[in-house]
Formats: structure tokens, C-alpha cells, sequence
């Protein structure tokens, strides 16, 4: 695991690179996870090198304001706040690794949409995976993550949201995952996706995109790529057969082939 400081704190990353002469891709998980989401995508590396981080406030890294245990009290006010701090994040170890490709999940699309709409990082793409322009959060989950932790877990490992058809220790890791995260940051998490609304602004996304969704995903359907590609200039979009919205994880051979073909492409490679 490696480090960068920037804004007061540090945020935690783990990069792999097997030899690789694609570019390098940053992938940046979604509420409530951390790096771990993408270990199977750490199997492309010899081809791409892979980066992938912990946002503020998750897995390793130090939150909003520094330091690594904000206890109770998310370290930043969800919204735009928290999304441009999670963007500085996201540029940092960009930055640091060379990476030109951003790859997000969930609210980690939207934190890639978000830099390359407000951040002066040269990119070659962007993979927008399980994500939206618009990524509205269900009043039912909201609420429970104000007032009952252990309610929102369940409701988001209901069947078609975060998995479809996943094994057992999938979904355990996944719960336990959320837990270690923690309500406030989780909270903040979601409330920020909830505020996320770049719908107006998808002309301005001038790289190669590609919006790639599970196709049983109910918490960022297909119609919300559908929506992406039609609205960015230079966008595929693909779907996972047999997959939800954590389709990196439930479907990783099929995730890294269309991951795999999006990045020789956007490199001019076979």
C-alpha cells in the first residue's frame, strides 16, 4: 500500500503493475467501500497498470480535515463539499501514479465525472461503471442510514442492488465492508450521491467514455447508461450479463474484457 499527501492528509492507494504498457487506470470505489472492490481488476495489470484508492474517510485513508478515525462525525458536510474533496482524492493519486484512465463505481462515477468536468487532469478515458449523470438515493435508505446502520446494509444487499447472483462470502465481505466504513461516512456518502446532478453539463465530457452496467442493477439501472452514452460525445456503453450494481466484483472476467477492450481502444491498441 502507498501514500500521497495533499490538502492535509493522505490518502491511501495500491497500485500493480505487471509490466503493463496500456495506461494506467484509477479505479475509485463507491459509498461506503474502499480499494478491496477492486481486487479482480488488479488481474489486467500486466496489460494496464491498475490503481486503485480509498477516498477519504474509507479503508486507509485519512478523512476530510486529516487524521483516520473521525468517530462518529463525518470529517466533511455531504454534497458538493465531500465530492470536491473526494475529486482532490482522486487527482492526488492520479497524479502520483501517472494515471490516465478513471474508472468509478457508484459514487465513484460521479467523482469521475466530477474531475473531469472541474479538474485540470489530462485524461484518455473514462469508464462509468454502475453509475449515473443523476444518482437520486431512495428516501426508505436515506432514512435508514440517519437512524438504523444496520437497516441500510440490508436494504442494499437486497437481491438485484448491490449483488444478483453472488456467493455467500461475497455478500458478508460486502456487509462487512460497509460496516467497517462506518454510518457517518456512509451517510455522507450516499447523501452526496443524492445531491449529484450533472445532467446539463454531459456535452462538456470531451475523452472517450464508457458506461458499463450489471444488468440486473436496480440502484443505477441501464436506462442511467443508456442516458450517459447518449449525452457524451464519445460513449459506449455495455452491459454484464448476471450482474448487479458491484458488477466488478460478481462478474470480473466479463467486467476486465469490456474494461480490457475500452482501454486498447482509447490507447490505440490491439
Amino acid at each position: 500500500m502507498e501514500r500521497v499527501t495533499h490538502h492535509g492528509r493522505d490518502t491511501a492507494y495500491r497500485a500493480s503493475d505487471r509490466g503493463g504498457d496500456g495506461p494506467t487506470v484509477c479505479f475509485v470505489h463507491g459509498s461506503g467501500g474502499s480499494k478491496d472492490v477492486w481486487k479482480a481488476q488488479a488481474r489486467l495489470s500486466d496489460r494496464f497498470p491498475a490503481v486503485a484508492l480509498d477516498l477519504s474517510g474509507h479503508g486507509d485513508s485519512d478523512d476530510i480535515g486529516g487524521g483516520d478515525d473521525q468517530g462518529d462525525d463525518a470529517g466533511a458536510a455531504a454534497g458538493p463539499e465531500a465530492l470536491d474533496a473526494y475529486a482532490d482524492d482522486v487527482v492526488a493519486v492520479a497524479e502520483a501514479t501517472g494515471a490516465t484512465v478513471l474508472c468509478g463505481n457508484s459514487l465513484g462515477g460521479a467523482v469521475a465525472l466530477w474531475v473531469a468536468l472541474e479538474r485540470d487532469l489530462a485524461l484518455d478515458g473514462l469508464v462509468l461503471a454502475g453509475t449515473g449523470a443523476k444518482l437520486a438515493v431512495a428516501e426508505p435508505l436515506r432514512e435508514a442510514l440517519a437512524n438504523d446502520f444496520d437497516r441500510a446494509i440490508e436494504l442494499l444487499h437486497e437481491p438485484d442492488r448491490l449483488f444478483h447472483d453472488a456467493p455467500p462470502e461475497y455478500v458478508e465481505l460486502s456487509r462487512a465492508g460497509m460496516r467497517e466504513c462506518g454510518r457517518a461516512v456512509t451517510e455522507r456518502d450516499f447523501r452526496t450521491c443524492h445531491a449529484f446532478d450533472v445532467r446539463d453539463r454531459l456535452g462538456e465530457i470531451e475523452v472517450p467514455s464508457l458506461a458499463l452496467v450489471g444488468e440486473h442493477d436496480a440502484l443505477t439501472p441501464v436506462e442511467y447508461h443508456d442516458y450517459l452514452a447518449d449525452r457524451i460525445g464519445d460513449c459506449e456503453r455495455a452491459t454484464i450479463e448476471g450482474a448487479a450494481h458491484l458488477a466488478m466484483l460478481e462478474r470480473p472476467a466479463a467486467f476486465n474484457a469490456a474494461l480490457a477492450a475500452f482501454c486498447s481502444r482509447v490507447s490505440g491498441g490491439s
